[in-house]
């Protein structure tokens, strides 16, 4: 445990051209007491650890010193690659290792190229939840990345949407975070599936492991998928007259995507500028609350019971209103 602090504070000096006591002892996570106590033996090794005392004091190394041990194990070089979504990486466990291949690279980089990483994570970040919205953290997910990373079988009991638990034997392909959600993409049988995380109420990984298929592609995967999902949960139509500003804010209240397949086969404008579209919703619920969003740009044609409904909606919002 100590030789591997000590390597790290190696790395950490090599990567700036100073730190303070009380920085190293945060990114080491120790006491300044065991700081001072650590530069003393690296001296000891003969790393030209130099401590300049005072308030503006610090530690730094001598001479130009460059370590070799900056070679990044396989975790690490994989870890490097999502080293963007910080959030993501602590939830599967790999913050650690990300922050030791960030160390090696930094540590590996000309002098002049050194606040590189500092520069660039000053100038983006990834927040990937959905705003107003906290997920919570997967317990079972550091063990489903670990499977996902190593290619290993997992066996899992999942909940089902109508409460009930059934028992899967899994081969794990990949992890995709969606809006603050986890997913897992997996072969069960001869097909891949997607399960949602946190409906795993046990996952276990197996002794033995199983080989990829050379031609799956996860983000391809993950493209169909999302889009067929999309599709299937919209099971009925509605019909629509938009006025133009309707139809130009008819895409923040329903999916881009569908909008503009919808008004693209609708008939043009009429010499008022408004449209009728037909529109597929998931249910008149969902397109009750979506099209109320639209006010009076927007008149629902058809079916009677929508159209009714947003009618009696807008006699209710009158009398309220006054």
């Amino acid at each position: 445990m100590r030789a591997a602090r000590l390597i790290k504070m190696v790395l950490l000096l090599q990567s700036r051209p100073a730190m303070t006591g009380a920085e190293l002892a945060r990114e080491l996570e120790v006491s300044e007491r065991t700081v001072v106590r650590d530069a003393q033996a690296l001296s000891e090794a003969g790393v030209p650890v130099y401590a300049d005392r005072g308030r503006s004091g610090g530690y730094r190394l001598l001479g130009g010193y460059r370590t070799r041990l900056t070679g990044l194990a396989r975790g690490e070089a994989e870890a490097l690659f999502l080293s963007g979504v910080p959030g993501a990486l602590r939830d599967m466990g790999l913050a650690d290792t990300a922050s030791a291949a960030r160390l090696k690279v930094s540590a590996a980089l000309m002098p002049s190229l050194s606040d590189a990483p500092r520069t660039a994570a000053q100038r983006f970040h990834l927040d990937a939840p959905a705003w107003f919205h906290r997920p919570g953290t997967p317990e079972l997910l550091p063990a489903v990345a670990k499977a996902v990373w190593e290619d290993r079988r997992l066996t899992v009991r999942y909940r089902r949407r109508d409460g009930t638990e059934v028992a899967r034997e899994l081969e794990p392909y990949g992890l995709v975070l969606k809006a603050g959600v986890w997913y897992v993409c997996a072969r069960a049988g001869e097909e891949f599936r997607v399960y949602r995380l946190d409906r795993f109420t046990e996952a276990q990984p197996g002794a033995d492991g199983f080989v990829r298929d050379a031609d799956f592609a996860l983000p391809a995967f993950w493209a169909r998928h999302s889009a067929a999902f999309a599709r299937a949960l919209l099971r009925t139509e509605v019909t629509v007259r938009l006025s133009r500003a309707g139809a130009g804010a008819l895409p923040h209240v329903m999916d881009a995507a569908v909008v503009r397949e919808a008004l693209a086969g609708a008939p043009e404008p009429d010499a008022s500028g408004w449209r009728t579209v037909t529109l597929p919703v998931e249910s008149l619920d969902v397109a009750c609350t979506q099209l109320l969003g639209l006010g009076a740009q927007a008149e629902v044609l058809a079916p009677p019971a929508l159209r009714e409904r947003l009618a009696r909606t807008a006699r209710e919002l009158a009398a309220r209103y006054g």
